[in-house]
């Protein structure tokens, strides 16, 4: 299997990486061509159709991963064309290469194409109603992906955090090591899901499946929740993160926690109030486990401690 990965320096890419290079010949792309660790890679930027046409043409892959993507929620608003170029008109040429050339195609997609309302794990069939620009923009991809006929599995996730790169755990473990109180939001609830979770689980799907003769392949197919167990807060996530922390000796000290409204600390884009998608189904399908998000939080503390030794 020759897999083509999209985004290999971001968090979910960075994982993906490593995950899925024991299924074979792996190609990685970056914006600038640069991988982690400094070793090079292939140049390309969702943005440049042409360019991306002649990566894909080159690669030739029997899986395209797209793992990049324009997610800065609130600069979207101000920004929803570059936000939609990247994450619906380039996806759409990915679809579409992926169609006729009869090609995999595994892309992401997010908690934010539902507005929020539900009292229930949001499963794959609800109705969509994302309440800003860059949700609008990932369900425009998941739109372009359907209608471009191709081969596809189409994975939401929600609340993605690594060891590495911009996520709410380390912005918690930069603010707790600078202040002695934060004001955390919690009325907002999902299921914090490693990066990690999300390539390993990604990789076992696409092994699952060529393991099977082609002609059965297709059940597979279509769109998945992928998240981690359970569900929690913004608030107790900060919580469990400076709890584990502290034991872990990543801080000295654990900052007192205010709990507050979504109304308390506006952001220009509107979040979803309940972010719980239910992945029963690609659990089901797949024949996988996806442990509650604690179990995550453990793996990620943990190597960051490694780190810090």
């Amino acid at each position: 299997m020759k897999i083509l990965l999209l985004g290999a320096g971001g968090q979910v890419g960075f994982e993906l990486a490593r995950a899925c290079a024991p299924l074979g010949e792996l190609i990685c792309v970056t914006r600038s061509g640069v991988l982690p660790g400094g070793s090079r890679g292939i140049a390309a930027d969702l943005g440049q159709t042409t360019r991306l046409g002649a990566v894909l043409a080159a690669a030739n892959a029997d899986v395209v991963i797209n793992a990049a993507a324009y997610t800065a929620v609130d600069r979207a608003e101000d920004e929803p064309e570059q936000a939609h170029l990247d994450n619906a008109g380039a996806v759409a040429h990915l679809a579409d290469w992926a169609a006729h050339h009869k090609r995999l195609l595994v892309q992401y997609s997010t908690d934010y194409v539902f507005d929020g309302q539900g009292t229930r794990p949001y499963r794959e069939d609800d109705a969509t109603a994302p309440l800003g620009v860059y949700g609008r923009s990932k369900l425009a991809g998941e739109v372009a992906v359907h209608s471009s006929g191709c081969d596809h599995l189409l994975l939401r996730t929600a609340w993605v955090y690594a060891a590495r790169g911009h996520n709410f755990l380390r912005t918690m473990l930069k603010l707790g090591r600078e202040r002695e109180q934060l004001r955390i939001v919690n009325d907002q609830r999902g299921a914090p899901t490693p990066a990690r979770l999300i390539a390993t689980a990604t990789a076992l799907a696409l092994a699952h499946m060529y393991a099977r003769r082609a002609v059965d392949r297709d059940k597979f197919l279509g769109t998945y929740h992928l998240c981690a167990g359970a569900a929690c807060s913004w608030f107790d996530f900060a919580g469990a993160i400076f709890a584990r922390a502290q034991a872990a000796a990543l801080i000295e000290r654990a900052p007192e926690l205010l709990p507050i409204t979504t109304a308390e600390y506006p952001t220009k884009a509107k979040r979803p109030a309940y972010s719980v998608l239910d992945s029963t189904k690609f659990q089901a399908t797949f024949g996988l486990h996806l442990p509650p998000w604690q179990h995550g939080l453990d793996a990620v503390i943990g190597e960051l401690a490694e780190q810090q030794r």
